[in-house]
């Protein structure tokens, strides 16, 4: 989640021959944008070069150097004026995190040569030098803005969702507890593929996990523990017995993820944990997914990759769904559903923990505690899903929209009936391309951020649905 204290460098591009006064004003415009957007401006001292801008390759290594002091989470390279679009790629070919290039307009009455800037035609100039260092960069339409608007200040909050991101995901630890279950081949990735960008996997035995589980005998934290999950969700149908299996099981995946220091986890949810422990994970999958570690179930490695990206665009929870029923005739609806594993603040009201309805059916009565009831609430959310193939990680994004719909009282689980754009081609697109029947999603509309995010900086192939 970002912090109010993180900070932007701006580097001021300024071109000998046009006005270096107005780095001055410039100055005083994007420290003010950036304190609004909520965020710390860096900028090279005044003292340091003249109007604290860069405009030679002396220059441009003050600025390294100060970005290597400091570490930003971004950097926006601001033209004032034309700039030089040379050292400002030699100040931002090792920065290695997201730059946003911003151009100044011109101001008709204004375009003499005391004033005028044509940092119109420099952005172009400065976007092609960048291309050729094969600096990655971000700019948002239109092509010239004044830092003083409103405006800008939501591209700032734009790109700082984009920083989260990316600097949240090129290095990033996921926890897989548990091998996948056998029937779920459609859950098979390759970690040398994610580790090239970044993704490290740290593979936990299901075995450790229970045998950890069982042996945990703290009272004190067990009742904590009990009371964090009653007060988020519905617990009175369940035994007290299962509550604390629950417990003791949160305690130590908590306990994994300080060990590993993991971003994210999957997690075998069936049948083991059932079978040889006694209760489902669902539950805590939701309870980790609110306090800011995404669980994703069934062991789905790409999707809890996915999920972390959302909630660094949204600085929400996020979750995984299926892909699970169509909603009568309607062509551009269906049901997302799972068996609960949602954060509490997802769902329209407080969510009822229950027995699996389809895993009692083949586990031993009373061991299958752990799914959640309830309805996601309305709103528009974004999704997102991943793959691994042939040494590449391919996403695909889009946008959707949780209407207020309820099903039948016997449907089991956690579900939402969601609207889209095109839905029936981008299923076709889904299936062709051999992703998965899950699907991340959180709430806000964010597609733009991940699609800046991943697609420039991260490197996955992005596929388009429609």
């Amino acid at each position: 989640m970002k912090k109010e204290t993180d900070q932007i460098a701006v580097l001021f591009s300024s071109r000998k021959g046009f006005p270096g006064e107005l780095v001055n004003s410039a100055r005083k415009d994007m420290a003010q944008a950036l304190c609004k957007a909520g965020f710390e401006p860096l900028m090279l001292d005044e003292q340091k070069t003249p109007y604290g801008a860069v405009s030679n390759a002396q220059e441009a290594a003050q600025f390294d150097l100060m970005v290597k002091q400091y570490h930003p989470v971004g950097v926006i390279v601001c033209l004032p004026n034309f700039g030089d679009e040379s050292s400002a790629a030699l100040a931002c070919r090792d920065v290695h995190v997201p730059i946003l290039i911003q151009a100044y307009p011109d101001t008709e009455g204004l375009m003499d040569p005391l004033h005028r800037r044509d940092a119109f035609c420099g952005k172009i100039s400065i976007q092609n030098v960048f291309r050729q260092y094969q600096i990655p960069y971000t700019v948002f339409p239109p092509h010239v803005i004044n830092p003083d608007t409103d405006e800008f200040v939501s591209q700032l909050k734009d790109f700082g969702a984009v920083c989260r991101v990316v600097n949240g995901m090129k290095r990033c630890t996921v926890g897989a507890i548990g091998a996948r279950t056998t029937p779920f081949k459609t859950v098979r990735y390759d970690e040398i593929t994610l580790q090239k960008l970044g993704i490290t996997v740290e593979t936990i035995d299901l075995s450790h996990v229970i045998s950890r589980a069982k042996k945990v005998n703290d009272q004190n934290r067990i009742n904590r523990q009990v009371k964090s999950m009653t007060g988020q969700v519905d617990c009175s149908k369940a035994p007290a017995s299962v509550l604390e299996q629950l417990a003791k099981l949160a305690i130590v995946l908590d306990e994994i993820r300080d060990e590993m220091q993991l971003d994210v986890m999957a997690i075998r949810c069936w049948e083991e944990l059932e079978v040889e422990y006694g209760c489902a994970p669902c539950v805590l999958a939701g309870l980790f997914s609110e306090s800011g570690l995404p669980v994703a179930c069934e062991v789905d490695v790409c999707n809890a990759v996915m999920m972390y990206a959302l909630q660094l665009a949204t600085a929400s929870p996020s979750a995984v769904l299926d892909w699970n029923n169509n909603l009568r005739d309607e062509r551009d609806s269906c049901v997302l559903f799972h068996c609960g594993p949602f954060a509490p603040s997802l769902l329209s009201s407080k969510g009822t923990l229950v027995e699996h309805s389809i895993l009692k059916n083949s586990c031993t009565n009373g061991c299958t505690w752990g799914p959640v009831e309830g309805t996601l609430k309305p709103g528009t959310f974004t999704f997102a899903s991943g793959k691994t193939e042939d040494g590449i990680f391919s996403i695909y994004l889009g946008q959707g929209e949780f209407t207020d719909e309820h099903l039948e009282n016997t449907y089991f689980g956690a579900y939402g009936v969601a609207r889209f754009e095109n839905l029936q081609r981008s299923l076709i697109t889904i299936g062709r391309n051999g992703f998965k029947h899950h699907v991340a999603v959180a709430y806000g509309e964010v597609e733009h951020i991940l699609r800046e995010a991943c697609k420039i900086y991260l490197g996955y192939t992005l596929v388009e649905l429609a």
